[in-house]
């Protein structure tokens, strides 16, 4: 592997982080229903912890609220449990088989905690490419060690890896503006 390979997968990585993060931020809803934003809550099923998606089909009933219906009729609680003590702030109602989850207008503190959660996310996304940043580092090591590229090279290559690392880093902070901007529009 040449330092050439190791900055082109590192961008590569790099990239996906922000795609990942850019999935995540359309789950964080700003006001109107959306089916993915369950996505990333857990439910357990016969123990182990499964996305509500594979255990209920999840659509819209209209603009305001969601219907969780489970596959199997055991599954409907546990869902509601799940859904509950998500960091989403959603209140399911059961109406027989079928899980009625209402959005709640939000509100001034519920726009604040939203924001809350988009800065959390980005940061774990800037974690993430700051571990990658350090991977590509210790390839690069590893090419000089074994005389494979000299020490002049490794400083070159680090510090194109940190000037690829700002770049992104600033492109998942221009992305948290957005959505929290977004977030707070009235």
């Amino acid at each position: 592997m040449t330092i050439a390979d190791i900055k082109k997968t590192a961008e590569q990585k790099m990239a996906k982080s922000v795609e990942a993060f850019k999935g995540e931020l359309q789950k964080i809803r700003t006001g109107r229903a959306h089916p993915g934003i369950l996505d990333q809550v857990q439910v357990d099923y016969y123990g182990s912890m499964v996305p509500i998606s594979q255990v209920a089909n999840v659509s819209l009933l209209d603009a305001r609220t969601i219907s969780v219906q489970p596959w199997e009729k055991g599954m409907g609680p546990k869902i509601e449990k799940a859904i509950r003590e998500s960091d989403l702030g959603l209140n399911p109602s059961t109406q027989g088989d079928l899980l009625r989850v209402p959005m709640p207008a939000l509100t001034e503190e519920r726009r604040r905690e939203l924001t809350k959660v988009v800065r959390s996310t980005g940061e774990d996304c800037k974690v993430a490419v700051r571990n990658l940043r350090r991977d590509a580092n210790e390839q690069v090591k590893k090419l000089v060690k074994d005389k494979l590229a000299s020490e002049d090279d490794e400083r070159r290559a680090q510090d194109e890896v940190q000037k690829l690392t700002d770049r992104t880093v600033a492109e998942v902070d221009r992305l948290v503006q957005g959505k929290e901007a977004e977030i707070m529009a009235v």
